[in-house]
């Protein structure tokens, strides 16, 4: 049987209405957001939301704005009916949070909806309230009302009447939480209007009038994070962009601490996450976070916000100078922060660095030249970076940048060049406190490539043997001498390295400082290869590599030839397939041919990013031994580095433990 062919009618205006409300009132929540940017359009100064069962029972919104005159009642609740809008010109000027005239009618089409407005006349007097009911949709018509200022909406049985979309909802403790945060991101835009948001009679939060940026955030997040925070401001290109951003220190692992203001509208946008996040590129890991609180203002004409039903959505005239503008505010904010690295070299008469040993491998470099444009593009020179993790344990600049007289990396200079690295992603963490047989060797260099005695495997002391290794503990030992001499950092006394992976420092008898000598060398080939790669230095080999390509990877060859001719590969693609002349001198076959599989697919996918796997693959690695002799070679050069204080992914390379910190981790006393 054929399906009857159907005429097309006008929708009854009951249905219409409920079309709008699935686009427009989406949860509880949402009915908060319309009621309270009304309020805010109507020029209050103090706002009260008050919900029950998480909004779904009762919500009420009271403010003491202009109100509503009594004959615009039944408008204000009609569809396509505002005062925001007059003709068409005005939808690329828009300077009100509502505009569209739906919000109300949507509203009243899915609840027992009840307003009562008390206008308030040009000379500042009240004039008379008046109220208007409607229930699911059906006007109850205009009547008189008390009230001495302002407007209450009531909001009643949210859904009934769509027993599909009251399904939908969560239960009333996630709705309220919604809500919360809602009004909240809407409470961060407005520091002259007092907020209050109840829950029945329980008071969620309160917001007094005159509050600044910072005092409202200290309300809900943790004083270690607010007190972190960087405040920016900075106009730039006819926008400004103003707020505060975090010590990458106090990073998390979602991104709810990043919000984003546009002409005063909170919004979700891609874009200047984009933007921050890459600011914060080196200092966190990807999959951290940082807490931002960013409001950009602009002429209403440069972005476009009627791009989305709920209004949360923008789109900007200009995306790029957004994104700049961006990049240059909240990079402000970062650099004035103290470096952990500098409060090292404050206190250290640095000398003029020696050749630094490659273990074995002597690897002479050339002279870099001036990186091409294309390079200098893709790899901008990061800001300054913040503080450490013991936050004011930090304050103070631990390492001040040298000033060398010959460029950093002269032909004579020798890199640290291990043969065999991996990874870092790859390895075990490791227990800072346990024993080094603990530890999987599988990652180890033997004994001939290391330039000290290996570590030997040995059984389960006896009573006997522990009281005489106790004994003998105070006899010096290659690594952790009794009485440790000072090292070239001036007062820094070397104390040993722990775990083959932290070398450790003592600055008379006030802190110690602990360095990741992994991610330390992974910041100075980092630095290396981007000032200039290997130079087209090349291994060649004696049987070529092969590697089968997919069309995809064939593409990809093409875009990172110039970079991995620069890094020193000979290759060539014939017939699908990938031949490999000669790789770079610091990697062996195995680890060029990990290398290229990860940057032809594309998991690297600009030059700083092979720049960073490449110096990571090159890098010593956690669990290598190291003589005090290449300990402190290794930190003299890391300490020429531009930017100490992380590795290129975001972790730290410096720790530093102050007598307070010491005293807190020992519970001597309160954090």
């Amino acid at each position: 049987m054929k399906n009857p062919r159907k005429k097309i009618r006008l929708l009854p205006p009951e249905l219409s209405n409920q079309i709008a409300a699935g686009e427009v009132v989406e949860r509880p929540s949402s009915v908060v957001k319309e009621l309270v940017e009304n309020s805010l359009d109507a020029g209050a100064k103090s706002i009260e939301a008050v919900i029950e069962n998480g909004g779904q029972t009762l919500i009420r919104v009271t403010d003491d704005g202009r109100g509503i005159d009594a004959e615009q009642l039944e408008l204000a609740v009609t569809r396509h009916a505002t005062s925001k809008l007059a003709e068409l010109e005005d939808l690329m000027n828009i300077s009100s949070y509502g505009f569209r005239g739906e919000a109300l009618p949507s509203i009243a089409s899915v609840s027992r909806f009840r307003m009562v407005s008390a206008p308030q006349a040009e000379d500042g007097s009240t004039g008379e309230a008046s109220s208007i009911d409607v229930l699911y949709g059906g006007m109850k018509g205009v009547a008189p009302a008390a009230l001495n200022r302002g407007t209450v909406v009531e909001v009643a049985e949210l859904f009934s009447n769509i027993p599909a979309r009251l399904k939908f909802l969560k239960s009333p403790a996630t709705e309220q939480k919604k809500i919360q945060e809602l009004f909240i991101r809407l409470a961060l835009a407005r520091p002259d209007v007092s907020f209050t948001l109840k829950s029945g009679s329980r008071e969620l939060v309160r917001f007094e009038a005159g509050q600044s940026l910072a005092r409202r955030l200290a309300i809900l997040w943790p004083p270690s994070i607010v007190d972190a925070l960087r405040p920016f401001d900075m106009t730039v290109g006819g926008m400004h962009l103003y707020g505060l951003t975090s010590d990458p220190r106090s990073s998390q692992p979602r991104p709810d601490r990043m919000l984003f203001y546009v002409n005063g509208r909170a919004v979700n946008d891609r874009l200047l996450m984009k933007a921050v996040r890459q600011v914060y590129q080196g200092r966190l890991t990807s999959r951290d976070y940082p807490q931002t609180v960013l409001f950009l203002d602009l002429p209403a004409q440069d972005v476009d916000v009627n791009v989305h039903p709920a209004k949360n959505e923008v789109r900007f005239r200009d995306e790029q100078g957004v994104f700049t503008a961006a990049l240059r505010a909240v990079g402000t904010a970062l650099a004035s922060v103290p470096l952990t690295s500098e409060r090292f070299a404050e206190r250290a008469a640095i000398s003029s660095a020696p050749e630094v040993p490659t273990f074995g491998f002597t690897q002479p470099v050339a002279a870099p030249a001036e990186p091409s444009e294309r390079h200098a593009e893709a790899a901008p020179r990061p800001a300054p970076k913040p503080l450490g993790f013991w936050g004011e344990a930090d304050a103070v600049r631990i390492m001040k940048k040298p000033q060398p007289a010959a460029p950093r990396f002269d032909p004579e200079e020798q890199a640290f060049t291990p043969r065999h690295a991996l990874r870092e992603e790859t390895e075990p963490e490791r227990d800072f406190f346990a024993p080094l047989s603990k530890f999987d060797k599988s990652n180890s260099r033997s004994s001939a490539e290391i330039p000290s005695e290996p570590v030997q495997e040995s059984a389960p002391l006896t009573a006997h043997e522990k009281k005489a290794e106790l004994a003998s503990s105070a006899l010096p030992s290659p690594d952790i001498p009794a009485t440790p001499e000072v090292s070239p950092l001036n007062d820094f006394r070397w104390l040993g390295q722990v775990a083959r992976t932290y070398l450790v420092f003592a600055q008379k008898d006030d802190a110690l400082l602990i360095l990741d000598q992994h991610a330390m060398h992974e910041r100075i080939f980092y630095e290396k290869f981007r000032r200039g790669g290997s130079r087209g230095m090349a291994q060649p080999l004696l049987v070529p590599l092969e590697m089968e390509l997919h069309p995809a990877e064939s593409s990809r060859l093409l875009e990172l030839q110039d970079t991995l001719t620069t890094l020193g590969f000979e290759l060539s693609n014939r017939g699908g397939r990938c031949f490999v002349q000669a790789i770079p001198p610091e990697m062996d076959r195995s680890e060029a041919l990990a290398f290229l599989r990860e940057a032809l697919s594309g998991r690297v996918d600009d030059l700083d990013s092979v720049w960073i796997h490449h110096a990571c693959a090159t890098a010593i690695r956690a669990g290598q031994h190291l003589s005090r002799e290449d300990a402190l070679n290794l930190v003299q050069k890391w300490l020429q580095t531009e930017e100490p204080d992380f590795c290129p992914h975001g972790r730290p390379c410096a720790v530093t433990l102050e007598k307070a910190d010491l005293e807190c981790l020992f519970k001597r006393r309160q954090a």
